[in-house]
């Protein structure tokens, strides 16, 4: 579904075991704009299920609502999402807003169902050297998460996105009447780390409560340039289970 028509960031950070810190390079962040009520969604939402079993993949669902007039309200939509995708496609001045779309490394897009393209775009996003430049860590020890961020540009910002690892939807009305859809790692809650202004190298400690709720069972963190009207390129990003 095309919409011709801000953003949350996201902080990416490796897989990491509980009670343990531990660090895989992420080769690619993927955040999928996906909707109940397009038809041309469920097969995305199947490939990031798959794609989110690579531990080097950073996968994000991040339902939008612009579609809700055609029948059936996304029950998982957040306008934060939708304003997400907007500013990215403004900012790479292409105005390309639809779904199902893949943001890949916060800098290229490509068509969320369509596993080629999204590799492909991943390749030619890494030609920029500063993308996921930043070995971010994560660890997790009782009831705390923390993440560690070596120096960075001053532009950028640091977030965690608590996620729900899979939410199953029954679609009772609109292009999906009747179909039964899982979504995966969707984004259910958002706390920002810093604002970037210093750049310098920190540690933050995050308590897990802060997470409750929504069904949140994992969380990412995403250091990206630019800010939450205008986000960039992902410097650093990573992964885990918090529960």
């Amino acid at each position: 579904m095309v919409n011709r028509c801000l953003p949350f960031v996201v902080v990416a950070f490796s897989a990491v075991a509980a009670m343990s810190s531990a660090h895989a390079q992420t080769r690619a962040t993927i955040e999928l704009f996906t909707s109940q009520g397009c038809s041309s969604c469920p097969p995305a939402d199947k490939l990031l299920g798959e794609l989110a079993g690579d531990p080097a993949l950073v996968t994000i669902s991040l339902p939008i609502d612009y579609w809700d007039y055609l029948g059936w309200k996304d029950t998982l939509a957040d306008p934060h999402n939708t304003a997400r995708q907007k500013a990215y496609a403004k900012l790479r001045g292409d105005h390309e807003v639809y779904t199902p779309q893949v943001v890949i490394n916060g800098s290229m897009h490509a068509l969320g169902s369509d596993r080629a393209a999204i590799e492909r775009t991943i390749a030619q996003s890494r030609q920029n050297a500063a993308i996921l430049s930043l070995p971010v860590t994560m660890s997790v020890a009782g009831d705390k998460m923390m993440v560690a961020v070596p120096e960075h540009a001053a532009r950028a910002e640091i977030w965690i996105c608590g996620l729900a690892r899979a939410i199953t939807v029954t679609v009772k009305r609109g292009e999906n009447h009747g179909k039964t859809i899982t979504y995966h790692n969707v984004a259910r809650r958002w706390i920002k780390l810093d604002a970037g202004s210093s750049g310098r190298a920190n540690t933050y400690t995050v308590p897990i409560r802060d997470f409750d709720g929504e069904g949140v069972n994992a969380a990412a963190v995403l250091v990206q340039s630019g800010t939450a009207e205008k986000p960039n390129v992902m410097l650093g990003a990573a992964m885990a289970s918090i529960r």
